[in-house]
């Protein structure tokens, strides 16, 4: 149990991301983290990186997917449909 507990935290929550993006606003900008500029800058450096690193894996399976699906069999899955659904 505590081994998924782990996992949870430091992969879908990014505690390692929270914690080194905490590291680097206090030790390096010498903000407090816990004032309202610290913890915007704190907050907004991890969300950019968060969000770059979520849709790089996005992209990434993505595209591995796409790989097995040539184009012309696509074009022939959704050649059947049409309108809105289409």
């Amino acid at each position: 149990m505590f081994l998924f507990e782990w996992l949870n935290n430091q992969l879908l929550k990014m505690e390692w991301l929270n914690n080194l993006v905490n590291l680097f606003v206090v030790n390096v900008l010498g903000l407090n983290t816990q004032e309202r500029l610290g913890g915007s800058i704190q907050f907004f450096i991890y969300d950019v990186i968060k969000i770059f690193i979520l849709l790089s894996v996005l992209i990434f399976i993505i595209s591995y997917i796409q790989s097995f699906f040539p184009p012309e069999k696509t074009r022939k899955i959704l050649g059947g449909f049409n309108g809105i659904s289409g």
